[in-house]
């Protein structure tokens, strides 16, 4: 995005915007704050923490550990949605994510892509995006016998909860995963779940 377009969609000069960037001007008013946040498709504290988000490309959103979930932050913005790919399970609400630079999780290391579904709640056994103490992780979560949730890294069970107790936020389901590998010419090699 040009100076010009940032400067129109902040309410401002593209000057005030260029005093912004250099520091001539140091301290910028809550609702201009705001303003810029929008603009700029990113939250209050990435402005402030100086950490933004990657920016999306190519229809991939970039997960990382202690931002939100993505198709949680791109707002008005939304990627094309995943669809009509011959994978059991992906529905046309699923997005496409791999993790941002330097960011792994377990079961989706740097280069892995997922089809992520959002959802709040658990409805099977599989992968799960969580939120926790603001950060995401992703886990396999199990229903027992008993009805509670049994819940996995990607070395060890971790814990087994009644479900009304779960100390996390569920976001979404990974329902397909592609992990990169150097074995073929692509480099993709489909995981099943």
């Amino acid at each position: 995005m040009s100076k010009a377009a940032l400067a129109r969609r902040v309410g401002v000069s593209d000057v005030t915007i260029s005093y912004w960037e250099s520091g001539t001007i140091k301290q910028i008013g809550h609702e201009r704050l705001l303003a810029l946040a929008e603009a700029l498709d990113c939250t209050l504290s990435d402005l402030l923490d100086g950490t933004p988000a990657p920016p999306v490309q190519g229809g991939v959103l970039y997960m990382q550990v202690h931002q939100p979930a993505p198709w949680l932050r791109q707002g008005k913005t939304l990627m094309p949605l995943l669809g009509g790919l011959p994978v059991p399970h992906l529905t046309r609400d699923c997005h496409l994510v791999t993790p941002g630079n330097g960011e792994r999780f377990d079961f989706l290391a740097e280069g892995d892509l997922a089809a992520i579904l959002p959802l709040k709640n658990f409805d099977r056994d599989g992968l799960y995006v969580l939120e926790r103490f603001d950060q995401l992780v992703i886990r396999y979560l199990s229903k027992t016998l008993d009805g509670d949730v049994s819940i996995s890294d990607e070395s060890q069970h971790l814990d087994t909860v009644a479900p009304e107790t779960l100390s996390f936020t569920l976001v979404g389901q990974v329902r397909a995963r592609w992990r990169l590998d150097n074995i073929d010419a692509l480099g993709w090699v489909s995981v099943p779940q």
